[in-house]
């Protein structure tokens, strides 16, 4: 790509050369890389037994005030590297036995990304490509990536524009995650599983907000109005508190109370292809050390 450009990647349409200006999510015109690892836990389709390989980027277009990985997406902690690197670190995480390349909020970099990610794959990179993303995407962006990736990971965080200005400072979140979400199933149709594990389709990933049970019922019923089962939906219950915010039910978890609601909501639809979360998943333990110099140190 040239290395003058008006960015309008996303549904922000900051229009700034970001070589000599930073947009509302502040990135350069370099990928920042946070971390990668091999991830145990996504879902399982996803993860497997060996792992996804997932390459977490630094800054975000959204900028949920709620984010767990705040860390990356608001404070930008990270570590600019080149496309080549990017390149190499793909195929690193293959060697290692990697089920799929996880690039987890990737939308500032798609550009970026789909130089290195062609460069990987004429270098031997053979394992699936997954897009992990809020879906505040421009569709255009994400036809530039078509045949690059072969699972989308969206995450469809509201219904209610109300709570996406809220929360995420976005009036028209659900206008272009919803229009997102349809090319992403445009581009992989019906889900493809081998052995245990995705190779072709669309996840859908749902966070339940402490207070907002109507919106997530609205949310999973628009998901199954629209798709069926042709897509699988992913409910969790994983919200956690990481800094004290301004918003009283957002400083605590989601009660079993709700989430099992939520569940029986999606099993009165006939939702059978669907995740959903048991067990501690509101520990602390299971968001990534960003900070650890090492992570650093092996990109």
């Amino acid at each position: 790509m040239s290395e003058t450009y008006k960015c309008n990647l996303c549904p922000r349409s900051c229009n700034v050369d970001r070589k000599t200006t930073k947009g509302y999510c502040k990135a350069p015109n370099k990928i920042v890389v946070a971390l990668s690892s091999l991830h145990m836990y996504e879902e399982p389709i996803i993860s497997g037994s060996k792992g996804s390989g997932t390459i977490f980027f630094s800054y975000c277009n959204l900028n949920c005030i709620f984010c767990q990985n705040y860390e990356i997406s608001i404070e930008n902690y990270g570590q600019e590297i080149s496309i080549n690197k990017f390149k190499d670190i793909c195929l690193s995480l293959q060697e290692k036995g990697a089920n799929n390349i996880n690039l987890v909020t990737p939308t500032c970099y798609i550009n970026l990304i789909r130089e290195g990610l062609i460069k990987a794959k004429k270098e031997g990179l053979h394992i699936p490509i997954i897009y992990n993303t809020s879906s505040y995407e421009n569709v255009d962006a994400l036809k530039s990536l078509e045949g690059l990736i072969d699972v989308y990971l969206p995450d469809l965080k509201y219904y209610s524009d109300e709570l996406a200005m809220k929360y995420s400072n976005c009036k028209d979140y659900f206008k272009y995650a919803h229009l997102a979400i349809k090319e992403m199933y445009r581009q992989t149709k019906k889900p493809i599983i081998k052995n245990g594990l995705i190779k072709k389709g669309v996840i859908v990933r749902h966070l339940l907000l402490p207070g907002h049970l109507n919106d997530s019922k609205k949310v999973i019923k628009y998901l199954h109005d629209t798709y069926k089962d042709n897509i699988y939906i992913s409910i969790m219950n994983q919200y956690t508190p990481v800094r004290k915010l301004e918003y009283p039910n957002l400083n605590r978890t989601v009660t079993k109370k709700e989430y099992d609601s939520l569940i029986e909501y999606a099993i009165d639809l006939n939702i059978t292809n669907a995740f959903i979360q048991v067990g501690k998943t509101q520990e602390k333990s299971f968001i990534p050390n960003f900070k650890n110099k090492t992570n650093l140190n092996n990109l």
